[in-house]
């Protein structure tokens, strides 16, 4: 049987615990975490996920670890797992604003009930596109490098073993996600103005010709308009949601403009 010094002993202890504390904050935001997370992904592969960027936070945070107490390591799992879901919620609510755009853009132009279950969660298939092509989009510029820098700053922000206090939790939560839901109507309003000219369009010349079956007409103009609107506009749409996720994940406190 092999002994290893104490010396050793002490440094593999210390390293593991250390290990095992930046598990828990990293493993809670990959859970949640956009395309990496999603509900699609198995189990297994999330998990290796965790570990993989617990690999890589784990020697870039100093960590003033001691437990000499059995309920010492559940104060450290309680804060460290609230502070990862946090920061886990807060990311995944941009794809949540991305999936309401969608859903107000095909509520807008009538096409909300084409492929409407085809995802893991019933959205339209504008919502569901878009959100496809958002997570595509954020992971090439670089969503893992983001997390992990994330991550590493989240423990300047919030030291290991302190929770955050549950008034500033509940204000930046709002904040968040009145952000969220602003962020997805600006994104939709291209859509939503399509529509209101459309509605107005279609009450004229119903009014002026009573006897013409608008609604005939105008059906096949508002889908093949919005599916032409849709094409236009998704580049750019994807390109402000990529760049106000990546500006969340480089500063997560400051308030939302």
């Amino acid at each position: 049987m092999i002994t290893l010094p104490p010396d050793l002993q002490a440094l593999l202890s210390r390293e593991l615990w250390h290990a095992i504390i930046v598990f828990l904050r990293v493993s809670a935001l990959v859970s949640l975490l956009p395309a990496f997370g999603e509900r699609s992904v198995p189990i297994r592969v999330k998990l290796g996920v965790a570990v993989a960027f617990t690999m890589i936070v784990a020697p870039a945070v100093s960590l003033d670890v001691h437990l000499e107490h059995p309920l010492t390591f559940a104060r450290f799992a309680l804060t460290e797992t609230l502070v990862g879901l946090a920061l886990g919620i807060g990311v995944r609510l941009f794809v949540l604003a991305l999936q309401t755009a969608g859903s107000i853009a095909a509520q807008s132009t009538s096409l909300s009930q084409i492929l409407g279950g085809a995802g893991a969660e019933p959205i339209p298939a504008m919502g569901y596109a878009l959100t496809i092509g958002g997570l595509a989009l954020a992971v090439i510029f670089g969503l893992h490098v983001h997390a992990a820098r994330l991550l590493i700053v989240s423990y300047q922000i919030f030291p290991v073993g302190y929770a955050p206090s549950a008034g500033d939790l509940s204000a930046w939560g709002v904040a968040r996600i009145a952000h969220a839901f602003s962020l997805a109507f600006m994104l939709a309003t291209p859509f939503v103005i399509a529509s209101v000219i459309y509605n107005l369009t279609l009450g004229v010349i119903n009014r002026a010709m009573p006897q013409l079956m608008v609604a005939f007409i105008g059906a096949p103009v508002i889908t093949m308009g919005g599916l032409f609107l849709l094409c236009l506009s998704a580049p750019l749409m994807l390109s402000i949601w990529v760049e106000a996720l990546i500006g969340f994940m480089q500063a997560p406190l400051v308030p939302p403009k």
